[in-house]
């Protein structure tokens, strides 16, 4: 618990360049003094002890504006500056390094059980008025800029902006937008086509069947016909020499 407290303040003293020393950090900073007071509201939920923890989380709540399930899972080296209005879920997963400005909501959407609040991976930064709400990953080193909605799952050194949330860059260089566009006709185009096909298909069959010959019959209609009226001129001729003799 005191290992993870050093790792807060030094946090602090690290992303925030208006902190002098790590006594001042210690006796000034809400963020320290709630993430001081979840490491005991979470070990006494542990200790099943469920109704004492949420007392506790609530009395940190009452004293520094931020509200902290006794449950979520909070690694030791965060910094929650400023911290008025930050909301973090029950099952919410929170890993070092990661930095939250005031008004953030690590939160669910709905009244589902289970995993339903975010993972936060290491060196994450989630600005002010964000809000992160499912049970979906937010990858290492990404950046949540002021007042996204974020709802679904953000890579790894991605920054994601907007209403609702959508990357607009990954690891500095901006993602390949047109590749994610889709027609909206592209699937009726591709459904008209195979449907002309069939069609194509099944009134050749029907010609076909009408006039009783085959498609060479049907290219190559004199052919047979020509030799045959051939052959009967030429009986005919005969017929006629025979007579006069």
């Amino acid at each position: 618990m005191f290992k993870r407290l050093r790792a807060d303040i030094e946090a602090a003293k690290r992303n925030d360049p208006a902190a002098r020393n790590k006594f001042e950090i210690w006796l000034t900073y809400s963020g320290v003094h709630a993430l001081s007071w979840h490491r005991f509201a979470n070990r006494l939920y542990r200790m099943h002890l469920k109704l004492l923890a949420r007392m506790a989380s609530q009395f940190a709540k009452f004293l520094t504006g931020i509200e902290i399930h006794p449950a979520a899972k909070i690694e030791g080296g965060v910094f929650i500056d400023h911290g008025t209005g930050v909301v973090i879920g029950e099952t919410a997963e929170v890993a070092a390094g990661v930095v939250i400005y005031q008004g953030v909501t690590l939160g669910g959407t709905g009244k589902e059980k289970g995993k339903r609040h975010p993972t936060i991976e290491r060196d994450v930064v989630i600005s002010s008025g964000a809000k992160v709400l499912g049970g979906f990953t937010v990858g290492e080193g990404a950046k949540i800029g002021a007042g996204a909605v974020v709802l679904k799952e953000v890579p790894p050194h991605a920054t994601v902006v907007g209403v609702p949330g959508r990357v607009v860059r990954i690891g500095g260089v901006k993602p390949d937008l047109q590749q994610e566009k889709v027609d909206p006709n592209a699937e009726e185009i591709a459904a008209l086509k195979r449907r002309i096909h069939k069609l194509e298909a099944a009134l050749e069959k029907l010609t076909g069947a009408q006039f009783g010959c085959s498609e060479e019959e049907e290219l190559f209609p004199a052919v047979g016909g020509g030799s045959g009226e051939k052959d009967e001129n030429r009986k005919q001729e005969e017929d006629e020499s025979n007579d006069h003799e």
